[in-house]
């Protein structure tokens, strides 16, 4: 059975010497990274990563977005099994978050060139571009982009803190890497993302391996709150119009509002917040704060958006400023994924993502499933980001008998 040879030939010391290798590009503080998107790191992190496709015989392309694709061909020439993530992260991340399923990926490259083995549909390796979003905003974009060609123009006009657009780091990336040929959007089999966990569940439960159902749907708001200035120290409590007490009184019944139709799967933040004048002495004329509210339930998240409005102070103004449907991945590629699992010999648990991942766009595209190993207390996002070695490599045994029997369907 070719499944069980790949997984076999799968190298542990292979892949932990791509990781550690992909990590010099674009150190961070405390072990942690630094490589935001269409930066210098980054650009030096493909020329490697491109140089050891070149290395393995794969063909690499780019596209308007700047996705890379590294394609190992098959004995036909068929719509091809996807496979990766992201190697951009957030300024202090980790070394795994998107890098690992990159990485695993090669690896499952370099384990069917070991074996000896040739698919009979392609296999490629994904690098999506600027899914953390912490460079320039929204996140995902060269996956978003990808699925929905018109995005990008919107997209490149999109500013960086420096005001550096899209647009301009994406033409700098042509011509940095000007000899890569580009590609339009193609049809793929199906698509496969390899993903810490980036919660606690699994380490939880003490299981290696998470096959995961779906992604849960997203509703982002901003919240503005009007008062009135006035001197803290000779304005009467019964003559004040306080902004920030307001927005507490509000947050308060928009929490009610999520236990009330969520329950115990209420996922609700209110992160971040802006006050106004923002003096310790003066009564806040104006608090804005954001709210993030998930749930895989499309009929929770339609009850919130219908029940937001009455949480609200009469003159408050509401702006929704992202949404996105609960995401359901393909019960064939979920099957395959189980299978895979079974096949490395230890347990598996059903999991829902609850962060974003590049595949919740790609399920839009065609056949999606995603695996997630563990993370070490729920960490992620910070240099301590941490899954167990022989986790990373359970991961990436899956991974590979995974692709290989995807890519053996006709």
């Amino acid at each position: 059975m070719i499944e069980q040879r790949v997984l076999d030939a799968v190298s542990a010391e292979r892949l932990h010497d791509l990781l550690d290798n992909l990590a010099r590009f674009g150190p961070g503080e405390r072990g942690g990274m630094n490589r935001q998107a269409l930066s210098e790191e980054d650009f030096q992190a493909r020329a490697w990563l491109i140089d050891k496709a070149r290395q393995l015989g794969c063909q690499v392309w780019t596209d308007g977005c700047a996705n890379l694709f590294i394609r190992r061909e098959g004995r036909e020439d068929l719509p091809p099994v996807m496979t990766g993530s992201h190697i951009d992260t957030q300024p202090t991340g980790g070394r795994l978050d998107g890098c690992y399923g990159v990485m695993a990926g090669m690896e499952c490259l370099y384990s069917l060139e070991e074996a000896g083995i040739r698919t009979l549909r392609p296999i490629e390796v994904v690098v999506w571009t600027n899914e953390e979003g912490s460079r320039f905003s929204p996140g995902a974009m060269g996956s978003s982009a990808y699925v929905e060609p018109a995005r990008l123009e919107a997209y490149r006009s999109h500013r960086d803190a420096a005001g550096i657009s899209l647009g301009e780091a994406l033409d700098l990336h042509s011509r940095r890497f000007a000899d890569l040929p580009l590609r339009a959007r193609i049809d793929a089999h199906a698509f496969v993302e390899l993903h810490i966990e980036q919660g606690p569940v699994l380490e939880q439960a003490g299981i290696p391996l998470g096959v995961v159902v779906g992604i849960q749907g997203v509703r982002w708001y901003q919240v503005v709150c009007s008062g009135a200035s006035a001197h803290a120290g000779t304005t009467p409590m019964s003559m004040r119009r306080d902004a920030m007490l307001l927005a507490i009184e509000t947050v308060q019944r928009i929490d009610a509002l999520a236990n009330l139709i969520a329950g115990d799967e209420k996922r609700l933040t209110f992160g971040r917040w802006n006050v106004s004048p923002n003096v310790i002495n003066t009564i806040a004329n104006e608090a804005t704060f954001s709210i993030d509210f998930r749930h895989a339930d499309p009929a929770v998240l339609a009850a919130f958006d219908d029940g937001i409005a009455a949480c609200l102070p009469a003159d408050a103004q509401l702006q929704r400023l992202f949404s996105h449907a609960s995401t359901e991945f393909c019960p064939a590629v979920v099957a395959v994924l189980e299978q895979a699992c079974d096949a490395t010999g230890l347990q598996r648990l059903s999991i829902r993502s609850g962060a974003f991942h590049d595949a919740m766009y790609l399920a839009g595209h065609c056949p999606t499933g995603m695996l997630f190993v563990p993370s070490r207390d729920g960490i992620s996002h910070n240099p301590l980001e941490f899954t167990e070695p022989a986790q990373l490599e359970a991961g990436t045994r899956a991974l590979a008998w995974a692709l290989v029997s995807l890519a053996e369907q006709p």
